[in-house]
């Protein structure tokens, strides 16, 4: 709005949000937010696209220091006190790295020995003595390479068919993509109740053929093997959906031009599939082996962790075990997660493209 003055010129006195008057030209409130949003935008343009794409993860970073590193600071801050067994305070005093010496040497508080030693039924290279730890942290790592190998292996190979054209190719997703949909329990169930010698005839059709003994969910090596075999029937289903969708992603044209330059079969999958549809590969055998390195759920519904310990095992039993020693535990579950760390450095280093990024 515009007022007339005794000379007759005009004065500016249009309204702004806060219900003052802007006059005389001077810059009011709304002005101010103006001149400071486009300073805002200004400096988000003048960002590099690096330095902008970590500005639009902070809330994500924020959200996983909350939900992630507390809980894991939490539990170091308890891995470096003292079980205490009496009172109201599951924990004593400050101990330091004393936890962790005593689960690497043997000498935690742990309720039992979980591998059956015998030399007739011993686990592969575990001796009598091996502390728990070491036991637990053996049968974790073989259990998460075999079992990711194996499950990449199976699943490209379900990945690969199912890229295909051919009839009914539906029904055999369905198929392959249905025993992912099993909970871990029933899917516990199912093989326990598969190698009871008394239920299920895989008990017997093993031992005719000389692979298992009489009570194989009673003998480690027997009871790992069926976890293992269970693990995979489920597990390559979502190695082989994470492959197809990098399987999917292939531009087809390649495989034209590829057809007309007289490559084989062979140097198409090498020079155009395995190439194209590694990034999404890796991702698939990222996520595996740190799921595999949490083994636990299968291993308790089928053979039990008294047959087949893993380090979940360890923490599941230090901590709601009858001794319920809340530090050892604390240090256990701090452990495996340095180690499943360690794993994803491996991953980081070793998988790395020539610009320093991952495949």
């Amino acid at each position: 709005m515009t007022t007339e003055t005794d000379d007759g010129t005009g004065i500016d006195t249009d309204p702004v949000p806060d219900g003052g008057t802007v006059t005389g030209g001077e810059p009011g409130p709304s002005h101010e937010h103006e001149r400071t949003g486009n300073a805002a935008v200004n400096w988000m343009e003048s960002l590099s696209e690096a330095a902008y794409a970590y500005l639009l993860l902070l809330p994500a970073f924020a959200l996983l220091t909350l939900i992630a590193f507390y809980p894991m600071i939490r539990t170091f801050v308890m891995s470096l006190r003292a079980n205490q067994t009496r009172g109201l305070d599951p924990l004593g005093g400050f101990v330091g790295i004393e936890n962790y010496i005593d689960i690497l040497t043997g000498n935690a508080r742990l309720a039992r020995q979980f591998l059956d030693v015998g030399l007739t039924s011993s686990f592969p290279f575990i001796e009598l003595g091996t502390p728990l730890f070491q036991q637990a942290l053996f049968v974790t790592l073989a259990f998460a390479v075999i079992s990711v190998v194996v499950e990449t292996v199976i699943g490209f190979g379900q990945a690969y068919v199912l890229d295909q054209e051919f009839t009914g190719r539906r029904w055999v997703r369905v198929a392959i993509i249905l025993p992912w949909a099993v909970p871990i329990v029933i899917q516990g169930m199912i093989f326990f109740l598969l190698f009871q010698p008394t239920v299920g005839f895989g008990s017997d059709l093993m031992q005719s053929l000389g692979i298992f003994s009489a009570t194989p969910l009673a003998n480690s090596r027997d009871a790992f093997i069926i976890i293992l075999v269970a693990d995979i029937w489920k597990s390559s289903a979502f190695m082989a959906l994470l492959i197809l969708a990098g399987l999917q992603s292939v531009d087809r044209s390649l495989y034209d031009v590829a057809r007309v330059a007289g490559a084989s079969p062979w140097q198409r999958f090498k020079l155009i599939t395995l190439p194209l549809v590694m990034p999404a590969l890796l991702v698939a055998m990222l996520f595996r082996t740190m799921d595999a390195m949490r083994v636990y759920g299968l291993i308790e519904s089928t053979a039990g962790c008294t047959t087949v310990p893993s380090l979940s095992c360890l923490v599941v039993e230090a901590m709601f075990g009858g001794t319920r020693i809340y530090a050892t535990a604390a240090a256990v579950a701090f452990a495996t997660a340095l180690v499943i760390g360690l794993i994803i450095g491996v991953y980081v280093l070793l998988f790395r493209d020539t610009d320093g990024g991952m495949y």
